[in-house]
């Protein structure tokens, strides 16, 4: 028989959430949970029929808090969405008919069962028992980020979440002193879920129930609750909070994931605050694995429970699957690791991170440090979309935040940094990254952003009307001007230079072949495709990147040939 754990382990008077309102003890917050657990079980016009899962969106921390107790209280299993906005919403629900959807927003009527969190008004104190769930009790879906894909769900058992939490909060120093929690992530992100909800369930840290996001709301937070404090954050977030220059009340924890944090960073954050800084390393489908003190080690500790065994060879180098005490199922991690001889790892970056562009390797997450690494540069991400099939090789494209450099100049010095085949094309320039609210950047979002730029600055075919008094040569008949060759040439190189976002004195022409005369007063179309590939084999060793053009009046090709550029586009 499987052994139950409670639900919340913290004595009846005992403070577990902080609000604006004031302190809210274990039994004001179990009291309001029965309540709503009540109403979850009657049905209405809006939610009709029994609901097994409750999609939880509640963007109060609070709120979210009560209603994931009261979801399990009420014999259902949460759903915790990696993206809220209506568009996903909807296509989640699509997927779980018999789910009802739990929010706190007040202009929200989706055409699918829901409930809005009701007003807290003076809801009876009760004095029940606390609950104790069974270890194997699934209480919540969760899902991935998509920054690698589509989201994908994985069922949690109260079990493995509590072992899981019990052995992070150990590490920590939580397990003996208990801090109080401000988080920037959202409750629904395992990060946040682990690490906010479930440290205040289980650990007995009491939690902020506003979820700051800018700076100035950050250090407001963390002025509105006693100490110790520990902040729950991410890089994006703890850099913006640092930048800002904001004073600070004590903290004594920063605790962060979801991204790649660097030393100097870390080194930073403890300078300015005082605060030990943590990192926790997992994954949705594992949870937390392993944390390092990131000032003092770069390798990573796993948490007690946890082991890494290599996985089999043919699933590729330096890949291990993670399984114990705390993991449902043994899973081979994303990343590439280094084990070490004690026992520590390191990371090599992700297998999602290896590009390989003309026979030449690099890593996404080492072409965004170098992006990132350049005197003016604020923030930016380079990513590798498909290739679509007018183009022969994939591109890497980056984003890039900067208000004091011009593209060119960006471009200019990664070129003194990188290999020019890793060189983005396009880079585009943005005001910020988009992030999720968990720091996350999801492949379709940034591929949305290509989209958009692409439809904006590369209309496809490029065309030209030449007007009718352009100069030409007056021709072999009287009364019938042609258009020089040379100047149809030019313009393909301008075209070819843009789209690619190279200097044009970087292109050539390899061959050109005039079919037919081209006349003042003409619209011409500009149409590049890939070189067949018995053409291809052959200019691969000679290390130039090639495209057939076409040049066209009406339907009818009027010249066509070869671009060459000698570093890869």
């Amino acid at each position: 028989m499987a052994t139950p754990h409670p639900l919340i382990d913290a004595d009846w008077h005992q403070v577990l959430l902080y609000r604006p309102q004031g302190p809210v003890t274990v039994g004001q917050f179990l009291s309001e949970a029965m309540s709503l657990a009540d109403r979850l079980t009657e049905p209405s016009a809006q939610r009709p029929g029994l609901h097994p899962f409750v999609v939880n969106i509640c963007q109060d921390q609070y709120h979210f808090m009560v209603g994931f107790v009261a979801i399990i209280l009420a014999g259902k299993t949460n759903i915790l969405p990696a993206n809220d906005t209506p568009a996903a919403l909807s296509q989640l629900m699509a997927g779980e008919p018999h789910a009802l959807c739990l929010h706190d927003r007040k202009a929200f009527a989706p055409p699918y069962p829901h409930m809005i969190y009701p007003a807290s008004t003076n809801v009876p104190l009760r004095t029940p028992s606390k609950p104790n769930l069974d270890s194997a009790q699934i209480v919540a879906r969760v899902f991935t980020s998509g920054s690698t894909g589509l989201p994908v769900a994985h069922d949690k058992s109260w079990g493995k979440l509590v072992a899981a939490v019990q052995a992070g909060a150990q590490r920590m120093g939580l397990d003996t002193r208990p801090m109080n929690l401000v988080g920037t992530v959202p409750p629904q992100h395992m990060f946040g879920f682990e690490s906010l909800v479930l440290l205040c369930l289980i650990s007995g840290c009491p939690l902020w129930s506003g979820r700051p996001f800018y700076p100035a709301d950050i250090a407001a937070a963390l002025n509105a609750v006693p100490e110790p404090r520990m902040l729950v954050t991410t890089p994006f977030h703890l850099k913006a909070l640092l930048d800002a220059h904001l004073p600070l009340p004590k903290i004594e924890r920063l605790l962060l994931a979801t991204a790649p944090l660097s030393r100097a960073l870390a080194e930073r954050a403890e300078a300015a605050t005082g605060a030990a800084l943590f990192e926790i390393y997992g994954c949705t489908e594992t949870g937390q694995i392993a944390s390092r003190r990131t000032t003092q080690s770069e390798d990573w500790a796993l948490l007690p429970g946890v082991r890494l065994s290599p996985a089999p060879a043919n699933l590729g180098e330096h890949l291990f699957i993670a399984q114990g005490s705390t993991i449902k199922t043994p899973t081979v991690l994303a990343d590439r690791i280094q084990m070490q001889p004690d026992g520590r790892f390191n990371l090599l970056g992700r297998t999602a991170d290896q590009v390989n562009i003309a026979g030449k390797r690099s890593a996404l997450s080492y072409l965004t440090a170098q992006l990132k690494a350049i005197p003016g540069v604020i923030d930016g991400v380079f990513f590798l979309p498909d290739a679509p099939p007018t183009q022969a090789i994939n591109r890497l494209c980056a984003l890039v935040v900067s208000p004091t450099l011009s593209l060119q100049e960006i471009l200019s010095a990664l070129r003194e940094r990188l290999d020019a085949v890793f060189l983005p094309r396009p880079l585009i320039g943005v005001a910020h990254l988009p992030y999720t609210a968990s720091g996350k950047l999801p492949q379709a979002t940034l591929h949305s952003v290509l989209a958009a730029h692409l439809a904006r600055t590369s209309p496809l075919p490029a065309t030209w009307h030449i007007g009718g008094d352009h100069p030409a040569f007056s021709g072999h008949f009287p009364g019938y001007p042609l258009l020089p060759g040379a100047l149809l040439l030019d313009w393909v190189i301008e075209q070819a230079a843009a789209e690619w976002q190279v200097p044009s004195t970087e292109l050539g022409i390899e061959q050109a072949k005039f079919l037919l005369p081209v006349r003042p007063g003409a619209l011409i179309r500009l149409i590049l495709a890939p070189i067949a590939a018995p053409v291809a084999a052959s200019i691969a060793a000679s290390a130039a990147t090639h495209r057939s053009f076409s040049v066209l009046v009406d339907e009818a090709v009027v010249a066509s040939g070869m671009l060459r550029h000698r570093s890869p586009v």
